[in-house]
């Protein structure tokens, strides 16, 4: 394949800023930028990045007012330069490629929350995400179940014109036994643990995962619930009154990202329950690497994505899911098994794999 000339626009990127859908895109550029001229456009949040092809936009950081700022410069800068592929992450950050009157772009859709109805309330969600899906010269998606939904509520996408890129995770996600011992001492931590990792949303199912958490400690006195990530707008009031309400829930906050292998490997079982808008599912594939077991909601995206590599639990159950972290904390050859078979299952998540299938996506994009 020929050196292309390509623009990424993600509005948030690690290591300034993560959640499962800008560590994907970080992922393709690290990817892409080994064959290819890449240039990464994204907001200014917390941490400069200063990384060749990597460009910052200043940005309004106050709630809704970053968005006119950042579609503001990402369509000077487009209108400026001349790419042969412009690739949005997400629909808020496709949106400025749209208004920049490109004709031809690439956007990826990672879920289809608003798409639920009491998901929600702000009905800009939904318009955007149809509007962004049938303008685009195509669409990547993380999953088949996606791929699926987003033909079903915007028939007017051509299925042919979705392609299915599973996420992938970086290598440093491997056990660190030693250093995940530290951390329990560091911690005050004695017995098992519970992990869960990731953003505090509503639909996310924390709060199931605490009310199952202590109905298993009724029989296992000396479990441990770690729970660590960052509230959003909408949670932070329920996660502080979480904080004074559960005292024996060690609630970490923000985790930096070269931390995270240490916190996977710590755990004895790591817990996933959302209940809605999971196009993949990443941080149970890493805490799979990392060699944790993983208990996660029986959301369609993670039965197509982890298969019989995991516990599969219906979501919005805690009794349910007590009775699941009991039985596979008492069984440690269960656990073991689980792990062994997982290693094998989870090499396909590479990003040499997911990138090889981005350039033939693009190399048809071309034609």
């Amino acid at each position: 394949m020929d050196k292309l000339n390509i623009c990424l626009v993600s509005l948030i990127i690690p290591p300034d800023r993560e959640d499962g859908g800008a560590k994907f895109f970080r992922g393709i550029f690290d990817y892409l930028k080994k064959r290819h001229n890449v240039t990464l456009l994204t907001g200014k949040w917390n941490v400069e990045l200063n990384e060749t092809g990597i460009i910052q936009l200043d940005i309004i950081q106050k709630r809704f007012f970053w968005l006119p700022s950042f579609t503001t410069k990402v369509i000077k800068f487009i209108r400026n330069h001349k790419f042969d592929i412009i690739h949005g992450n997400a629909p808020k950050s496709t949106l400025p490629i749209l208004l920049a009157h490109q004709k031809r772009f690439i956007t990826t859709i990672h879920d289809l929350g608003p798409f639920e109805k009491w998901f929600s309330k702000i009905p800009i969600e939904k318009f955007l995400i149809k509007l962004v899906a049938e303008k685009a010269s195509c669409i990547t998606t993380c999953s088949d179940i996606i791929r699926r939904e987003i033909n079903h509520y915007m028939p007017k996408v051509n299925l042919n014109n979705i392609f299915n890129l599973y996420s992938a995770i970086e290598e440093k996600y491997k056990p660190y036994p030693r250093e995940a011992e530290k951390l329990k001492k560091k911690l005050g931590i004695e017995g098992p643990t519970l992990l869960y990792i990731g953003r505090i949303a509503a639909y996310k199912g924390v709060e199931d995962i605490i009310k199952a958490y202590q109905i298993a400690k009724r029989e296992i006195p000396k479990l441990n619930l770690v729970v660590g990530g960052k509230p959003d707008y909408f949670m932070e009031k329920t996660y502080q009154k979480w904080k004074e309400t559960f005292e024996d829930v060690k609630f970490i906050g923000f985790i930096p990202n070269a931390e995270m292998p240490v916190y996977y490997t710590m755990g004895d079982i790591f817990i996933t329950y959302s209940y809605a808008a999971e196009g993949f599912g990443l941080t149970p594939i890493e805490a799979i690497a990392c060699g944790t077991p993983v208990i996660a909601s029986s959301m369609p995206a993670y039965k197509e994505v982890l298969q019989d590599n995991a516990i599969l639990v219906s979501p919005r159950d805690p009794q349910k899911l007590a009775s699941q972290i009991v039985e596979f904390i008492r069984d440690d050859n269960r656990r073991k098994n689980m792990i062994e078979r997982a290693q094998k299952f989870i090499k396909r998540y590479t990003w040499d794999e997911v990138g090889k299938k981005l350039e033939n996506i693009y190399q048809k994009y071309l034609l």
